[in-house]
């Protein structure tokens, strides 16, 4: 676990543990023996602190998680670490995260290799970094760096490292081992992080907090890590790693942490595959094919551009790829403006794109995706088409949001190399993708596509052939009750209201009118059978129209619609509803409720394999809150008995609504959805 090896004087301690060099139980033994006999052999003069391999460290093992604390804890360690009493260097490469960069913070000097990325993500768990991190890294940096790297979680490279003193040095990767031993032997004594002090400027963290008020607001870890850093500013560091602990004891325990660190491991567990082995050989995709250059296609082939991986891109028309085109070309410039790439990664990506009228050109691609217009006649066609085109191996893929992939596979001869990639917009941003396993869909080519989008840093989760999938199938009932509690008496605004209080980025009018009302509208004016083809037919498409659900100024702010309102109470009359007072219980047993009811039949079915599958569906494609961890968390976390009596008394008026059994049968046994 530890590699030790003494260089004339300098002790080198190789943290080994892959494939993060986590710092597990037996890591901590073993680096904290070595600290203390380096500390004892007088023919030691120095220490060096690296990671064997390619990485530092990626911080604490997550197989602890939930378990008992096995000795000794990771801040005791730490402590020891800037407790030495001969100089002690962190040579840092790679990745070092978490509670391996509060080892590298206890280090008395830092040397970074130039391609490294340092950060403290623990409050991506609802956690603070809970061995020192909220207390040295201020030391080191200044407070508003500081807060900045831990309220976010978001890592830093090597040069800003530099720039706000949290490395001393930097050098090439291949040189970073041996200028460390270099440097090492100069020294003469520790330079210890936490005896330094920290000021902060008059009101900096009130002004931090109210810049921030919206991303902050009803969690708790960022409020909490604001605190640990203002304590840094005031107080001794022993004081302050005390009120550290006390911190991270009252998040650790509390239901946000809890529901965060579900969905991080929900994400670890969808990378399994049932019926598939793990080594599976995946088939190799050096080039993408994408069919439809509109905002869905644009978006998809960013992912790979970004990766390095070339794209064909083919749509009929000149002015389409053009327009495509220059809306992928805007994206990639929008995101050099904010910093978030230089200017030469989005000219090679751009450089990866080949847009083209020829769909003939696609015979080379390993993999393509259909994102054209959601209608079976058209997808099948196109598919008939590439049958005929692409090369023996290639893996067929649909981006369509609810239809039958076994049917659109049906109009090839292979079907074995066809399944769905069902991609969320903007695709370039969302991180969820469903990959849909057909009947017939390879198990080489559900597991290529699967490592692959891993790899363009998507959650990729795996779902069943059914109308919608996972996502879009428990959307459906929910959107069905929003329109029907309007019948009823509800209003839009009081219908989002609920589910943004809840958490929830947006209601359902809010998403429909940014989404546009108009998609999967049938474009009949004449044929009016809802009161959203009433809106369509209105020519209240959404926010793209500054009118539908809402009415929109022209920075699109909503504003309650008296159009909205007249259409609503026209179908009320026609369809003879007494409008009446609805309440906040009611709305969500009829929309949250409901589609906890969806998710258990979805389970029933196996079109999802596990019930943290919906939850990252929801999490990542939805805007389910996190710290919810998920539709089903959230039903087993406030009991299903409650869901359960909630739908019988809610729905009992509606003949088309099917209790789950399922959700019955576990309700009445007092067992979780998620067993």
């Amino acid at each position: 676990m530890i590699e030790v090896r003494d260089h004339d004087g300098v002790l080198e301690l190789a943290i080994d543990n892959p494939p993060v060099n986590a710092l597990g139980a037996q890591v901590r033994r073993e680096l904290l023996s070595a600290i203390e006999q380096a500390d004892a052999d007088p023919t030691i003069r120095a220490v060096v602190i690296r990671g064997a391999g390619s990485l530092f460290s990626g911080g604490a093992d997550i197989r602890e998680f939930g378990q008992a604390p096995v000795e000794p804890m990771l801040p005791a360690l730490v402590e020891r670490i800037e407790r030495a009493g001969k100089p002690v260097v962190a040579a840092i490469a790679g990745t070092c995260l978490g509670g391996g960069l509060e080892v590298a913070l206890a280090c008395h000097y830092r040397i970074a290799a130039r391609s490294v990325r340092l950060g403290l993500p623990e409050v991506k768990l609802g956690l603070l970094p809970g061995a020192g991190g909220t207390q040295r890294l201020p030391r080191l940096t200044g407070a508003e760096a500081a807060l900045e790297m831990i309220v976010s979680g978001t890592p830093v490279d090597a040069a800003r490292a530099a720039g706000i003193g949290l490395v001393d040095r930097l050098t090439d990767d291949d040189r970073l081992a041996q200028e460390a031993l270099d440097w090492a032997r100069t020294l003469d004594a520790p330079c210890r992080t936490g005896e330094r002090t920290v000021a902060a400027e008059p009101g900096l963290f009130e002004r931090f907090a109210e810049e921030r008020k919206r991303a902050l607001a009803g969690r708790d870890a960022p409020r909490a890590c604001i605190e640990a850093v203002e304590a840094a500013t005031r107080l001794p560091l022993a004081e302050g790693l005390a009120q550290e602990q006390a911190l991270f004891a009252r998040l650790v325990e509390g239901d946000q942490s809890r529901a965060l660190r579900h969905v991080f491991f929900a994400e670890r567990l969808a990378a399994k595959i049932e019926g598939v082995p793990a080594d599976l050989a995946h088939r190799p995709i050096r080039s993408v094919g994408v069919i439809g250059a509109g905002t869905m296609g644009g978006g998809i082939a960013m992912n790979f551009l970004s990766t390095g991986i070339p794209v064909i891109m083919v749509d009929m028309t000149q002015e389409a790829l053009e327009r495509g085109t220059a809306i992928i070309r805007g994206n990639y410039e929008a995101s050099v403006r904010k910093g978030r790439i230089s200017a030469a990664d989005a000219q090679a990506a751009m450089g990866r794109l080949s847009p083209t009228l020829d769909f003939a050109a696609l015979w080379e691609c390993d993999l393509l995706i259909e994102a054209v217009y959601e209608d079976m006649a058209i997808k099948t066609g196109i598919f008939a088409r590439l049958d005929s085109i692409a090369k023996p191996g290639a893996i067929l893929a649909s981006n369509t949001s609810y239809l039958s992939i076994d049917e659109i596979a049906a109009a090839t001869s292979r079907p074995q190399d066809v399944l769905g990639l069902h991609f969320f917009s903007p695709a370039n941003v969302m991180r969820l993708v469903e990959v849909v396993r057909g009947r017939l869909t390879a198990p080489d080519a559900l597991a290529t596509a699967m490592g692959l989008a891993r790899k363009i840093g998507k959650v990729p989760v795996v779902a069943g052939v059914c109308y919608g999938f996972i996502g879009n199938r428990m959307l459906m009932p929910r959107q069905l009750q929003a329109e029907a509690l309007l019948l009823e008496g509800a209003s839009p605004e009081q219908i989002d209201r609920v589910h943004t209080g809840f958490g929830m980025p947006m209601g359902p009018f809010q998403m429909g009118d940014l989404a546009g009302l108009d998609i999967g509208w049938h474009r009949d004016p004449s044929r009016i059978e809802s009161i959203r083809d009433a809106l369509c037919a209105a020519d209240r498409w959404g926010q793209k129209k500054l009118a539908g659900f809402y009415d929109y100024d022209e920075k699109r702010r909503p504003t309650p619609s008296a159009v909205t309102a007249d259409i609503v109470d026209r179908f009320r009359r026609e369809a003879g509803v007494q409008q009446r007072a609805v309440g906040e219980e009611e709305i969500v047993a009829r929309t949250l409720y409901v589609m906890v009811n969806e998710a258990a039949r979805i389970l029933e079915e196996g079109i999802a394999q596990r019930a943290s599958d919906i939850d990252l569906v929801w999490v990542h494609g939805y805007g389910w809150p996190p710290t919810r961890g998920g539709p089903v968390y959230w039903a087993d976390r406030i009991g299903l008995d409650r869901i359960v009596q909630g739908l019988r008394s809610y729905m009992a008026q509606d003949p088309d609504f099917v209790l789950s059994p399922l959700l019955a049968a576990r309700a009445a046994e007092g067992r979780p959805l998620s067993e």
